[in-house]
């Protein structure tokens, strides 16, 4: 384990500057060199999508140590399921975290692809990669495909997406086995994806609308949680702990986003207390989406002028409030090291999607020359974005540890990741098939990952400021494709606001 030397001195006084009231942190603001280089790491934050890919890899394909793989899912159940994306480090893929991983990226582009000049194609390919893949899985009326493979059977093995030989059994949410949850998260990213190709490709993005539309319908219509009629498949891995009416929110708020249509805009209004717009949660993750839908429908209000949307600039200040250090709201624990701190299973999912919402939310209030009240003390945007910043910051390298938890960004970062195909040689490496238990030598040893997964954002440290780095630690070694999607659009706003693009 790394000792702490100097960085543990920097952290103590960037944790004691969190807690300064008012304005304190912000008042850096961007003035000074940059403390990373933002654009390389939105770079290689896109690029690790590739090595996610599951099926037939294009030409282009630029991580070279993936192959071809799952090309037949779906096949047992007469449906073509080839393509999407592997979500973390196993070969299982599962749709709810897929779903919420694309509305995020998505929503990056959105957002922020604006200002990514030479990386936006890349990013627009990341998203029409999963796009794809979820039109495949909502091809047929009231029914959603939401899982290839057989997560305890996979889970048994540890081998490469190009040799998995483990059942890849397919399950669905139809009328009879409801998924609210798992459909509605799907529409959202159907939608979002829409407003990624509303100008480059409008024939897409029309397609992409449209069957938002329709599994939405059914979303709302056939209401139920995917966990129960699915639950011996989806959990424990991606149980939908927070029920499905976060997810009917959200996606009611994609598709009013997307179409500008009145009826999602008076679902929202009618519905919008039920489904839950004014709990106080603040955990915003792939299972729980309230906050996410509040910043979404507060640009209605913000942004648009649609007075009728103005109680979700409340419900989206209250969330926010809950991340301010030194406000009498501030719900939030960081570790001494300045990291916001949820659950020590893959906690820098949300360290990316809370720092994606306070610059988004930022970006709105600043259009709307407005700031929040966060229990008498007034916070501005300013001072969003250096939160924000901070976290970031800490993820690169300004930490503790000195360590990046990006893969391949920085001197220092994670060598053991959890992560099947880094952890094994490669087809080119090793022609022959490496076959269930003879993977687990890779797992069980202490050696670097031969394949470096570049751009891959591990689950962090704990709360100590500590990472072991060892592959068997999944809860902190291993990355998933719902930490960075929100982490690229955060990266390309501080490249662009530290003049790197």
């Amino acid at each position: 384990m790394a000792r702490l030397r100097s960085f543990f001195v920097v952290s103590l006084l960037l944790a004691a500057a969190l807690k300064l009231p008012g304005d304190a942190i912000a008042s850096r603001g961007h003035h000074g060199p940059a403390a990373h280089d933002y654009r390389e790491a939105l770079t290689k934050s896109i690029l690790f999508f590739e090595g996610q890919r599951s099926g037939k890899l294009p030409p282009s394909q630029r991580v070279s140590w993936r192959r071809d793989s799952g090309l037949a899912d779906g096949s047992s159940a007469k449906v073509d399921l080839v393509g999407g994306y592997h979500d973390a480090g196993d070969n299982v893929k599962f749709g709810f975290p897929m779903a919420f991983s694309m509305t995020m990226l998505a929503w990056s582009v959105v957002e922020f692809g604006g200002l990514m000049k030479g990386e936006l194609q890349h990013a627009r390919e990341a998203v029409r990669w999963g796009a794809d893949y979820l039109l495949k899985a909502t091809a047929h009326p009231d029914t959603v495909y939401v899982q290839v493979g057989d997560a305890a059977k996979d889970h048994a093995c540890w081998e490469r997406p190009e040799d998995m030989d483990t059942p890849r059994t397919v399950y669905k949410v139809d009328p009879s086995t409801p998924g609210s949850d798992v459909a509605a998260e799907t529409a959202a990213a159907l939608a979002a994806a829409s407003l990624v190709f509303r100008k480059s490709d409008p024939a897409y993005a029309s397609r992409l609308v449209a069957r938002a539309k329709r599994v939405f319908e059914f979303a709302d219509k056939h209401r139920g949680s995917y966990s129960s009629g699915l639950a011996p498949y989806v959990c424990p891995y991606y149980c939908s702990y927070s029920g499905y009416q976060d997810e009917l929110l959200w996606g009611a708020a994609w598709l009013h986003r997307a179409t500008k249509s009145p009826t999602y805009l008076s679902y929202i209004q009618v519905n919008g207390q039920l489904l839950g717009a004014d709990e106080q949660d603040n955990t915003f993750g792939w299972d729980n989406k309230h906050a996410g839908a509040r910043i979404v429908i507060s640009k209605s209000f913000l942004v648009q002028r649609l007075g009728s949307m103005h109680e979700y600039k409340g419900h989206a200040d209250s969330f926010i409030c809950s991340m301010v250090p030194g406000t009498p709201t501030d719900q939030t624990q960081y570790t001494r090291g300045g990291l916001l701190f949820k659950l020590s299973d893959s906690n820098m999912q949300y360290v990316t999607s809370s720092s994606f919402l306070l610059l988004t939310y930022a970006k709105y209030l600043a259009f709307a020359k407005q700031t929040v009240s966060c229990g008498g003390t007034t916070v501005t945007p300013h001072r969003l974005r250096a939160i924000a910043r901070r976290q970031v910051d800490y993820l690169l390298g300004s930490n503790p540890m000195g360590m990046s938890y990006m893969v391949g960004y920085g001197a220092k970062y994670p060598r053991r990741i959890h992560h099947r195909a880094s952890s094994l040689p490669s087809v080119a490496a090793h022609p022959s098939r490496i076959r269930c238990s003879q993977g687990f030598t890779a797992l069980y040893s202490g050696a670097a990952n031969p394949n470096v997964h570049v751009g891959a954002v591990v689950g962090g440290p704990n709360l100590q400021d500590q990472f072991p780095d060892q592959r068997m630690d999944h809860e902190h070694s291993e990355p998933a494709t719902y930490i960075n999607a929100p982490l690229v659009g955060a990266l390309a706003y501080l490249a662009h606001s530290y003049g790197q693009l």
